[in-house]
């Protein structure tokens, strides 16, 4: 394939892929400087390596590494599948994962929803999957009204696209509406904290038993694809067992969501399905490791929506530790804070941990929930007495603990 391009765009991947070998080599990781290289030496390297793939873009705010896995999981039985299974979501850390598959006829892509509009663009997806937005890194991306309205004029912008979207979900409904061929997925999502109001006039959102809708005409639209359960309903009323060893509800949505985008690609959801079962672990995520005499199950959350899904599946009568960053990659803005229902850990033994452990202790004082504050969570995991552990990190805590706590 790459023999088809530019001397440019050859040259660019030549020096992206020598250069990710030899960061890998000096113990500094191939990630993103490749794409970062090859970008610099040819801007349009996005375009043209995408030009001749089949390209799947997933984003939204929440579920946007684990849905990619499990697409690209779903679809590695038609051969090499091109992926930023590492999370670099923004355009040098696409081009890295294209420059290192150059010869794979298909791209499962995640894209980081506020570059989203732009990469649609320059590699026109057969698929966009939208799963969801919500409030996240506020002083980076901004009101998420504004991505909705991004996305929206993007999303009309691709005659030839397929965009599986979650119908429960009020922004992303708006933004896939005018889509050219939307397939809907009724994911049982159930938060609602950041569409109260209609995205197209202002108007309340009303929600009932059949979905949401506001006067204005904007409405849940009826879905091909529903979660009910632990089955997926496929467009032909046909049950699909899901069966995941991935916990929550959300993982169940992000799974729906990945098996129906499957489909469009020509995958049956039920080989799909069997593909994505064999999951347990996305990146550490859920890992389970031994740390002396204790056992710690790590697990991501990174905003109030993230919180929402997370804090039903940790276990009763377990410790939890939270630990709480505020660099560059998290968002400075730690507000979002406030707006996580950490009420519900009541009668929990909480311990406040991180960067930012006295902003994570000031809001669990208010919710009323007793804690005790150590800065290092490591630390915090070994002053506690032997037994199991919940270690719920926001994205560079957890990035630190997995590298920090190997299985």
């Amino acid at each position: 394939m790459a023999s088809h391009k530019p001397l440019r765009t050859r040259t660019s991947i030549a020096a992206g892929q020598a250069t990710a070998w030899l960061s890998r080599r000096v113990g500094f990781g191939g990630g993103m400087i490749g794409g970062r290289v090859a970008l610099k030496l040819d801007p349009h390297a996005l375009r043209r390596l995408g030009r001749d793939r089949t390209v799947l873009l997933v984003s939204g705010t929440n579920g946007k590494t684990t849905t990619t896995l499990m697409l690209a999981t779903a679809l590695g039985g038609a051969g090499e599948v091109a992926s930023n299974s590492d999370g670099a979501n923004m355009p040098d850390g696409l081009l890295a994962a294209l420059v290192a598959t150059p010869h794979a006829p298909c791209a499962v892509l995640e894209v980081d929803e506020s570059y989203l509009p732009w990469v649609a663009a320059q590699v026109d997806p057969a698929v966009v999957v939208l799963l969801n937005l919500s409030r996240d890194q506020l002083d980076r991306v901004g009101e998420v009204r504004a991505t909705e309205r991004e996305i929206r004029a993007a999303i009309g912008a691709l005659p030839f696209t397929s965009t599986v979207a979650n119908c429960d979900d009020v922004l992303i409904t708006s933004a896939a509406a005018d889509a050219a061929h939307p397939v809907w997925v009724g994911t049982g999502g159930h938060w609602h904290e950041d569409a109260g109001s209609c995205p197209r006039c202002g108007g309340a959102i009303r929600h009932h038993d059949d979905g949401w809708a506001c006067r204005c005409g904007l409405a849940r639209p009826s879905p091909s694809w529903s979660v009910a359960g632990d089955r997926l309903v496929d467009p032909l009323g046909r049950g699909v067992d899901l069966g995941l060893r991935l916990p929550g509800t959300a993982n169940r949505a992000n799974a729906a969501l990945a098996i129906a985008a499957a489909s469009c690609a020509g995958v049956p959801p039920e080989l799909a399905a069997a593909r994505i079962r064999e999951i347990s672990d996305i990146g550490g995520r859920y890992r389970v490791v031994r740390r002396q005499r204790h056992s710690v199950r790590l697990m991501l959350a990174k905003n109030p929506a993230g919180w929402g899904a997370t804090i039903p599946i940790l276990a009763e009568d377990t410790p939890v530790v939270i630990a709480v960053n505020a660099r560059e990659a998290d968002g400075r803005d730690t507000s979002w804070l406030w707006d996580v229902p950490f009420e519900r850990l009541r009668g929990k033994q909480v311990v406040a941990t991180g960067e930012r452990c006295a902003d994570l202790a000031v809001r669990l004082r208010y919710a009323e929930v007793a804690h005790r504050v150590h800065r290092d969570p490591v630390c915090a995991v070994d002053s506690l007495q032997g037994g199991e552990i919940e270690l719920v990190a926001n994205y560079t805590a957890f990035r630190d603990l997995v590298g920090r706590l190997p299985a």
